[in-house]
């Protein structure tokens, strides 16, 4: 939705408002959700009836939100996180977000809204405002990031029983999946009824969904964004997995970003293609002349060698996380790029000149889209800003390098908290909230007895 009057010139909120409220008239919209990813990456929010969103453009959410774990518990130093008072936040929706929401029984919208303090500014807290925060620093250099993700997700049966493990779910031909399908066309066919029903959700929301593969996994699928701003892919990336999910459910199965769902398939990546663009939008990584590549290229090549291994608690947020990147596949172990070579976390696939990007493979499907796109631009930037130089390209296997990235989240935080220039960079007070989440989580995980141990250790040691 288009909010900006002729000319160029921004819309004031009194026309953002009357814009909106126009939008919500003409499509006869009963409610409105109002969306706001957390730190997760999941909607918190409101849902109000239209009427009342017309006459009260904005709403209110306590800022505590952004300092609770996914059990729903919170750190121990909460209120040192939070305001002494654990006050509200002031909720704007951004207008170039609203959508239908077309699994609806009634005319809905979704809007996704911003945060900010009483005093009017940015909320620190907000994964989106960290977004904005990196944005604004390419800004300071003249320079606009553009960036193309490639999500992977599981298709499972239903699970009630979080003890049982996940299962493959039945396809058209009343059989689940048992042997490996890459790239497989019949193999997606299989679920036409649930992918075609998320095109047409996708379709209505106007989530700009480009190709769809079958990946290594059973029943593991992946969908490819077309590039664009940073801010609109997290956006649709976060509402994509809502939309996702909903779709499945629509046809009794689950759709699951669990970075590593199943001990015997592979696990789901959230690949994340980068470059950056200048004022006139020319790619400033294209190399001049017979360079391959820019030094704008190997300098923000060399700041994600540099920074990505601090960085690892955005692109693997969860204690499963580690799973993929321990036992998984093709998941990166370090931080060797090459040309074309996927072995290596960073990959600089083989395009024109004018599509000179690297591909970050470090996140799991279970990123944050804001932070994890937030974590590496910040990582690139950084490397600009320093000059750094990176290695020489790989052309053999980068499995034969070693393992060089943390092995756990606790490993991962540690790395984040002692990392100054990436504080710096996402916002010290943020940091410190994520961390202290996080850690709440890997405790509250180490907590849990599992079966393992009871079969293999209850009466053996």
């Amino acid at each position: 939705m288009s909010t900006r009057p002729a000319r160029g010139r921004p819309a004031s909120p009194q026309q953002q408002e009357s814009s909106l409220r126009r939008w919500l008239k003409e499509r006869r919209i009963t409610e409105v959700e109002c969306l706001v990813p957390d730190i997760t990456g999941n909607a918190r929010g409101k849902i109000i009836p239209a009427d009342k969103f017309s006459h009260d453009y904005g709403t209110r959410l306590p800022e505590g939100i952004f300092a609770t774990t996914v059990t729903g518990e919170y750190p121990d130093d909460y209120y040192e996180l939070v305001s002494p008072s654990d006050s509200d936040m002031i909720l704007r929706p951004d207008p170039d977000t609203v959508r239908m929401v077309p699994w609806a029984t009634d005319p809905t919208a979704q809007i996704i809204h911003d945060c900010y303090t009483k005093d009017g500014q940015p909320h620190e807290l907000a994964p989106r405002n960290v977004l904005r925060r990196v944005l604004a620093e390419y800004e300071k250099e003249g320079l606009r990031p553009v960036v193309a993700p490639e999500l992977e997700f599981f298709l499972v049966q239903k699970n009630t029983d979080p003890d049982f493990p996940l299962l493959p779910p039945a396809g058209r031909n009343g059989r689940p999946e048992t042997a490996r399908q890459s790239y497989s066309i019949d193999a997606v066919n299989e679920f036409d009824p649930i992918l075609d029903l998320m095109y047409d959700y996708c379709e209505a929301m106007k989530l700009d969904v480009d190709t769809l593969i079958h990946e290594s996994g059973a029943a593991q699928l992946e969908v490819n964004f077309t590039h664009a701003g940073a801010l609109s892919l997290a956006d649709q990336v976060f509402l994509f997995k809502r939309t996702m999910r909903e779709a499945a459910l629509r046809h009794g199965v689950y759709a699951t970003f669990l970075a590593k769902p199943m001990e015997t398939e592979p696990g789901s990546a959230m690949h994340i293609h980068q470059s950056l663009v200048d004022g006139k939008g020319r790619n400033v990584f294209t190399g001049r002349g017979k360079a391959r590549h820019s030094e704008a290229f190997a300098h923000y090549l060399g700041g994600l060698q540099e920074y990505v291994p601090m960085a690892m608690a955005f692109f693997a947020p969860n204690v499963n996380s580690y799973r993929r990147l321990m036992f998984g596949e093709a998941s990166p172990i370090n931080v060797e790029w090459g040309y074309d070579n996927r072995t290596c976390g960073l990959r600089v696939p083989m395009d024109t000149p004018e599509n000179m990007r690297v591909e970050s493979r470090f996140a799991g499907s279970d990123a944050n889209p804001y932070l994890a796109l937030a974590a590496t631009l910040a990582c690139g930037l950084l490397g600009i800003r320093g000059k750094l130089g990176p290695t020489a390209p790989l052309a053999g296997s980068a499995q034969e390098r070693g393992f060089t990235l943390a092995r756990s989240l606790g490993e991962a935080l540690d790395r984040l908290e002692a990392c100054a220039a990436l504080q710096e960079m996402l916002g010290p007070r943020f940091v410190r909230a994520y961390v202290a989440v996080k850690r709440k989580e890997y405790e509250t995980f180490f907590r849990v007895i599992s079966s393992w141990e009871r079969e293999f250790l209850l009466l053996n040691v």
